[in-house]
Formats: structure tokens, sequence, C-alpha cells
């Protein structure tokens, strides 16, 4: 065999063992990275309920993490709530260290208060209350969560039910972060909170499916649903939190010129307690998650805006509570 022979089937080798390598390496970094995504299941009522749980980097039992359960849409799923987010809440768990909830409603819906026929949770009146209730309880206890920052948020069902779960769970959720959602109707005969809860909304101006204006939520000729207009669910929660100090709508930068939308913002506080009602209205904006994953053409749920991170500005809100 010649020597430039010899050299080819070295050099051949060489590489075959580097890209086995290079290979192995990324499996286990894969694996590495993955493993901070578990599944937690808990019975309620009957039901086996599954939530992915994400730890941040150097999770340590010791310490006491605050904990943010993010709520998926209408026919989502928690897989699908990390994908709209493009992973936004893991990666700021990482950097600022904070357990991240991603739980599952029965057959992707959550019962939210409408009283809706269409939908098994609804239909059957599913206890997701009762299950979120259990699943802080759950999780407080298996990675010593810090019970005074429990914070939940939601897309469009989720969050419908994040403002359930403000109202009937204001004795263990600190604040609460809808985007894409307001206040079902039926839910303020039934319930008033015991305490205060401090209140974050995204919303479109432009949404096709959840109304600015209140009214019924549609999806093609379906009307699923009775909600106040978002100015009325700022003013219920601007109400219950008395809030007294008012800061006037301010535009923000508008970055991204492309996304034909533009972002204002308008707060209350309560300058005793600190309670706060902030809204983010996106003009020209649809039924989105601002810098998330546009899920669906622009000709079924409209714009996605990219001039904020709705992430950053959830976890923002919520670790000033």
């Amino acid at each position: 065999m010649s020597i430039k022979s010899s050299r080819k089937i070295f050099l051949t080798g060489v590489i075959v063992s580097i890209l086995f390598l290079s290979a192995i390496l990324g499996f286990i970094a894969l694996k590495k990275h993955t493993s901070k995504e578990i599944v937690e299941t808990i019975v309620v009522d009957g039901l086996k309920r599954s939530t992915i749980i994400y730890l941040p980097k150097n999770y340590s039992i010791k310490q006491h993490l605050p904990l943010v359960i993010a709520l998926h849409g209408g026919g989502g799923s928690g897989k699908a709530m990390i994908k709209l987010t493009r992973e936004g809440f893991n990666k700021l768990a990482d950097e600022e260290g904070f357990v991240v909830a991603y739980p599952n409603g029965v057959e992707r819906h959550w019962n939210d208060g409408r009283n809706l026929t269409r939908y098994y949770a609804h239909r059957e009146n599913v206890d997701d209350v009762g299950f979120i209730s259990m699943l802080i309880d759950y999780l407080s206890q298996k990675y010593n969560i810090d019970t005074s920052r429990v914070y939940v948020t939601g897309m469009s069902n989720g969050a419908l039910m994040a403002f359930r779960l403000a109202l009937e769970l204001s004795n263990k959720i600190s604040a609460v972060a809808a985007v894409a959602g307001s206040m079902p109707v039926n839910l303020l005969e039934k319930y008033s909170p015991d305490n205060q809860v401090s209140i974050l909304m995204i919303n479109g101006l432009e949404d096709p499916l959840v109304p600015w204006e209140g009214g019924y939520i549609h999806v093609g000729g379906l009307k699923l649903g009775e909600i106040l207009s978002i100015p009325d669910t700022v003013r219920y929660w601007v109400i219950h939190n008395n809030c007294s100090i008012y800061i006037d709508k301010t535009y923000l930068p508008d970055i991204d010129d492309e996304d034909e939308s533009r972002v204002w913002v308008e707060q209350f506080i309560n300058p005793e307690t600190g309670a706060e009602v902030i809204l983010y209205g996106v003009e020209g904006g649809g039924h989105t998650w601002p810098n998330g994953y546009q899920y669906l053409p622009e000709n079924i749920i409209g714009k996605t805006n990219r001039d904020i991170d709705a992430c950053k500005v959830i976890w923002d809100f919520f670790k000033r509570h």
C-alpha cells in the first residue's frame, strides 16, 4: 500500500472518529439540556393530570425559588405553550432562577367558567381550579417552591383560566398575566377574590377571536362564551385592588416597523400595598403572543408584535410581586 493511500485511510479514520465523538457529545449535551424538563403527574377527581416542569440551570432543592405556571390556549398543550413562547420562560428561568410549570388541560382545554357544551372540560365541569391548587401544593413540597411567589400566566383559553384562578385562588397566587384573553362574564356572578392580585394584560386591538370591546368569543361562525371588554376587565381589577394612582397611556418604541403594530401601556397602582393593574394594548396586534411563534396564518389570528417580548414583560412584572 502506498504512503498516499495510508494517509488517506488515516485521515478518513480521524474524520469518522471526530464526527462520532461530536455526535456523542451532542447527544450528551442534548440529554443534559432536556433532563431539566420533567413530567409530573397527579390524580385529581380520578383524572390523571400531567405537567411539564422546567428546572433552571444549577437548580438545587436548597433554593427557595418562585414558580411560574404557564397555561396553554384552547386546543394546545404544555409542549405547545413552550413552542408558542419560543422557550422564552425557560431561558429566563435559567437567567433569573425560577421554576416553570406547563400543565395540560383535559382534552386540550381549560374549564375557565364559560359553561360551554362543546368541550369536555366545560361540559363535565372539570375541576381545573382544584387541579392547579393541588399542583401548587405538590410542587411547593417537592421542589421547595417559595409559596409567596407563585404566579400564573396564560394565552387565550389559558388567559381566561388565569383570571378564574385569580378570582378563586387569590390566597395562593400573587400575580396573574393574561395574554389575548379577558374575564368570562359568568365568573363575576359567582366569585370574588379574597385578596388583592396584581394583574397584567396584553391584548391586541385587532384580535379576531377575543374582541377588545367584549361580547362573544368567536371562531368562525361559532360563539364560544361571553366576556367582558378589555377596559371593563381592567376596571374590575383596578377597583378590587384599590388602585388610586394612574400612569397615563405611553407608547413604547416601535422597534420593528415591519410587524405593522404598535404597543402602548397604561398602569394603575395601589400606593399602600403595591398591587398593580397594567394593560399593554397592541394596536394592529391579533390573537397572538408578542415575540412568540406565529402558530397560524395572519388571516386567521392576526399579526404578532415584535416590539416587546411578552415573556420578559411578564417576568419583570411577576418579580415585583
